[in-house]
């Protein structure tokens, strides 16, 4: 039984506890967060299935948070969220709790520190995760087109508790926000070369043997199935898929134009 199984069996209440245990009881209807083990594997979870309940519980709960962080949240972002919802091909049940932690991310009493500090004990040791999960989350802030200053000062705050640098939060808001999108670049549905450089965080001074080694440094950032060997949801390959397809196509344009 995969970690969602379990879930809807019950058997997740002793796994998790603590406030990230708690808004998904919140979600679900159950009350299981407190005196319940944080370390302990008494009801069959290994390592995987633990950092896969907590990866998509702190994501759709701390998405709503974002959104609402500018005081209101829009059709886009409601949108977004429902768009990760379907890249991840859920059931009825999954989509309800997803909702459900949503909407528990909106709530003046959300704990986000408490949800972040939690998330960064047990995810803490897989970078790649964690980044995947701010992308997430940027992608949720600019749902709407703009990344209200609101958003971005809880995006910073949450990148500080997770150790991301300032520069890889830059990074990220350029690749995903505008700059960095294929949305408005060619025709074909391949960035500007400009973007490009975006995408894969170079300068376009960069040697042909930089180029190839960021190329392959975010290739194996993103690369699905090692996402998935750490914690990530089967359920969100899709959208790690979808980045890497955006890494690889800004690689082919620079490629061609360095004519290697």
């Amino acid at each position: 039984m995969n970690w969602w199984g379990k879930i809807l069996g019950g058997a997740f209440g002793m796994m998790l506890g603590g406030p990230i245990g708690a808004v998904l009881g919140a979600a679900m209807g159950h009350n299981f967060d407190k005196g319940l083990s944080q370390s302990g594997n008494q009801t069959g979870f290994g390592r995987q299935e633990r950092a896969q309940t907590m990866f998509y519980t702190a994501t759709f709960s701390v998405m709503g948070h974002v959104c609402k962080a500018d005081g209101q949240v829009t059709d886009d972002e409601i949108a977004l969220a429902k768009q990760v919802m379907q890249q991840m091909d859920m059931g009825t049940a999954q989509r309800k709790a997803a909702i459900g932690l949503f909407n528990e991310g909106k709530k003046d009493s959300f704990p986000l520190n408490d949800i972040i500090k939690q998330f960064k004990q047990e995810i803490g040791f897989r970078p790649n995760l964690l980044r995947m999960f701010i992308e997430v989350q940027i992608m949720a802030a600019y749902a709407d087109g703009v990344m209200d200053p609101a958003e971005r000062k809880v995006l910073l705050n949450i990148c500080q508790l997770l150790n991301i640098s300032q520069h890889e939060f830059d990074h990220l808001c350029a690749m995903i926000g505008g700059s960095g999108s294929s949305k408005s670049g060619r025709s074909d549905g391949s960035p500007t070369l400009k973007q490009a450089y975006v995408v894969l965080d170079i300068d376009k001074t960069a040697s042909v043997s930089e180029i190839k080694k960021a190329y392959r440094r975010l290739l194996s950032q993103h690369h699905p199935d090692k996402l998935v060997a750490k914690g990530l949801p089967e359920e969100m390959m899709k959208v790690a898929a979808d980045r890497t397809h955006e890494i690889r196509k800004a690689y082919e344009v620079i490629k061609q134009e360095k004519g290697f």
